[in-house]
C-alpha cells in the first residue's frame, strides 16, 4: 500500500497509508497524542522503579522514544516490548525527524539504535531502557502475567476491526499482571464493550486534541 509522510497539526510528522486514509498517529498532533494517551494516562500512573511495557504497534517508534526519554527523567528502569507486523523503513524514520521535533537531539543515537537493533533480541538502548522488538501478528501474542502496562496503538477499528475484538483483548488481559493497565486512543463503544467483556474495568478519559475521549482499562 502507498505510504507518505505528512505533517500533523502540532508540527510533528507521521506516516499516512493513502489507500486506507489512515495514519500511524493522529493528524491532529502526533507528539501531542503520544504524550496525552500513553504517557500522561499510562506511564505516569506508575511510580515503581521498574516497569514492563508492551506496545501493540511499534510503528514509527515515537511512543518508545518518548518513553525512553521519560525513563531517564523519572530514573525508572523500563523493559519495553514492541510488536509490529510490518516495520517501517530507515528512510521513513529519518524523514519523520522526531528527535528534532522533540528538541531532543541528544537522544538521536538511541532512537537510531532502536530501529537498527535486531528483531527478536533484547537490547540495552540506554542504562534505563531495554528494548525487545518482535515482528509478528498481534494474534500471535501468548505472553502471560508479564506486563504492567500496554500501549494499544493498533490501526483503527474502521480499517482493521479484527484487532479490536474480545479475542485480542483477552490476549492483552492474559499478558498483563494483576492491576495492569491498557491505554488506547480509541473510544468507540464497541471497543469499550469488548474490553469490559474480558474483565477490564474501563474508564472513559478526555481524549487528545481532535478526540473527545480515550479509554483506559485496568485488569481486575
Amino acid at each position: 500500500m502507498k505510504r507518505r509522510i505528512i505533517k500533523t497539526a502540532d508540527g510533528s510528522k507521521t506516516i499516512q497509508i493513502e489507500d486506507w486514509n489512515e495514519q500511524y498517529h493522529s493528524k491532529h498532533g502526533a507528539v501531542q497524542e503520544a504524550y496525552h494517551v500513553f504517557i500522561e494516562h499510562g506511564l505516569r500512573m506508575f511510580d515503581t522503579p521498574k516497569l514492563n511495557i508492551l506496545e501493540i504497534g511499534f510503528g514509527t517508534g515515537l511512543n518508545a522514544l518518548i518513553t525512553l526519554m521519560e525513563s531517564q527523567t523519572r530514573n525508572q528502569k523500563i523493559s519495553y516490548v514492541g510488536v509490529e507486523a510490518y516495520p517501517v523503513s530507515t528512510e521513513e524514520v529519518e524523514a519523520l525527524g522526531y528527535c528534532a521535533q522533540l528538541d531532543a537531539d541528544i537522544f538521536e543515537p538511541a532512537f537510531k539504535r532502536m530501529h537498527s537493533s535486531p528483531w527478536e533480541e533484547q537490547i540495552a538502548i540506554t542504562e534505563h531502557f531495554q528494548l525487545l522488538k518482535q515482528q509478528k501478528d498481534f494474534k500471535e501474542i501468548v505472553d502471560s502475567n508479564m506486563f504492567n502496562l500496554i500501549y494499544f496503538d493498533a490501526f483503527g477499528a474502521r480499517v482493521q476491526p479484527e484487532l479490536w475484538t474480545e479475542d485480542i483483548f483477552s490476549k492483552m488481559s492474559e499478558a498483563l499482571m494483576p492491576e495492569g493497565i491498557l491505554v488506547t486512543y480509541a473510544a468507540k463503544g464497541s471497543v469499550r464493550r469488548a474490553l469490559q467483556a474480558v474483565g477490564f474495568i474501563v474508564e472513559r478519559l478526555p481524549g487528545p486534541p481532535g478526540k473527545r475521549e480515550m479509554l483506559r482499562g485496568t485488569k481486575k
